[in-house]
């Protein structure tokens, strides 16, 4: 049997090389961030003043107070047809004034929240949309329009200044306008810890009193002598 090439031989041994950090990449780059992954494989509960619900199917239709709940995961709605995915996350559409839509951010100490008339949550994909003097809120971070959708898995937004699908006379709202606010963050980042504060109290401090002049004395060693 003919021995292979050197110029093969170095490719083969380079890929074995590079093996392990191909498979260490790929599993580090398949971790974004999302929404609280640990609420899919907690119950969903439900509750209405009225409701009909298929257990086979598990869909519902639910109205009156309706409140769904699944581990950080909350929808407070007026009604709401909802169903269970195979991968046991919720689906829903919500009816209200306003829908509201909780849910904690996976890793954080920090929830995002959406209001609206009507929002559509897609559990699955992750995707919540909002319908009608949209609000999106994350953090102290907010986003105002009549039509914003928000992907959890990539922290995506997408706002259009539509204009609403109730007349603008029975609602105030931002109109065909999208409007938002980022709040500074709580640390300048050029600066270490503590010397932003430092250089504010010293920039801020009162004028220091005007210092009596100074008198100079001649040095006895070149002071003249009595007598001259």
């Amino acid at each position: 049997m003919t021995p292979a090439p050197a110029s093969v031989r170095r490719t083969r041994a380079a890929r074995r090389l590079l093996q392990p950090f191909i498979a260490a990449c790929a599993l580090t780059c398949a971790s974004p961030a999302h929404a609280e992954q640990a609420d899919r494989e907690k119950p969903i509960n439900y509750s209405a003043d009225t409701g009909d619900v298929n257990y086979q199917t598990k869909i519902g239709a639910l109205s009156g107070n309706v409140v769904i709940t699944q581990g950080t995961m909350t929808i407070h709605a007026d009604r709401i047809t909802f169903k269970q995915n195979p991968d046991n996350s919720v689906s829903a559409i919500a009816y209200g004034n306003p829908v509201s839509f909780r849910q904690k951010r996976d890793g954080y100490d920090e929830y995002f929240e959406g209001y609206a008339q009507r929002a559509e949550y897609d559990g699955s994909k992750q995707v919540l949309q909002l319908f009608d003097r949209a609000l999106l809120r994350r953090g102290q971070d907010e986003l105002r329009s009549n039509y914003i959708s928000y992907n959890a898995s990539t922290e995506q937004f997408n706002a259009q200044g539509r204009p609403g699908e109730t007349p603008a006379a029975a609602l105030e709202g931002p109109g065909p306008r999208v409007r938002g606010v980022f709040q500074p963050k709580s640390e300048t980042p050029l600066l270490p810890k503590g010397k932003d504060d430092a250089k504010a109290g010293a920039a801020n401090a009162p004028p220091a009193p005007n210092a009596p002049p100074v008198t100079l004395k001649p040095v006895p060693e070149i002071a003249p002598s009595p007598g001259k």
